[in-house]
């Protein structure tokens, strides 16, 4: 969690982000807006998926609402399953089961590459690299997911995609985790910077802000 100096003082501390973007705007929004859309187009392109947003708290509950977006996209008629594999980092696994509970998801603990989909299985959460730093190929996990319309979740680490193959390059549909891996300081214990990022397709069902370009005339 240690940010260098040069980071912290080019890009943090850059005046840019916090002065007024004319004489008579008094107000730092635009700076704000800019490094967020920065933000987004970082984890976009880390996670090898259309778009992110600008962002979620932690770990564990970006995942949970994962499961919750899945939910909405995936219908079934019975009670909703949702996939969790146990090597998921044991924190994220506590904060799905009890959001699954209050939302009627059964959540099955398992291996990904034992899942079985069909049925009510609505998704799957997976986790890239692994709790004990395994890292796993799970193409076949998501072909298989995707045969039944299920969606797979990947909760993953931006710090480790710069060497390793984006989940979107090999089928996840949406991708959690952490920034705090690019040296945001732990702050006592208190707010992290989750990220969220998705296929195009499902924007409409996102959680949380996006901050977007638009083009005048």
């Amino acid at each position: 969690t240690h940010t260098p100096g040069v980071i912290l003082r080019n890009i943090l501390e850059n005046p840019g982000w916090y002065t007024q973007y004319t004489p008579y705007q008094a107000e730092i929004a635009q700076g704000r807006l800019e490094a967020l859309l920065n933000f987004q187009t970082m984890v976009s392109d880390l996670t090898g998926l259309s778009i992110a947003n600008a962002s979620l708290l932690d770990e564990g509950t970006a995942a949970a609402e994962a499961m919750a977006m899945t939910l909405a996209v995936k219908k079934v008629n019975g009670t909703p399953v949702y996939l969790v594999d146990e090597r998921c980092h044991p924190q994220t696994i506590a904060v799905v089961e009890t959001r699954a509970w209050a939302r009627g998801i059964t959540v099955q603990r398992g291996r990904a590459e034992d899942f079985q989909f069909g049925g009510d299985v609505i998704g799957c959460l997976v986790q890239y690299p692994a709790t004990d730093g395994g890292v796993h190929d799970y193409a076949a996990v998501c072909a298989r997911a995707h045969q039944s319309g299920a969606l797979v979740t990947v909760a993953t680490d931006l710090l480790a995609l710069t060497l390793l193959a984006p989940p979107g390059e090999w089928g996840a549909d949406i991708a959690v985790g952490n920034s705090q891996r690019f040296g945001v300081p732990m702050g006592f214990g208190g707010p992290h910077a989750a990220f969220f990022a998705v296929r195009d397709e499902h924007k409409r069902h996102m959680p949380g802000r996006i901050i977007g370009v638009s083009r005048d005339s």
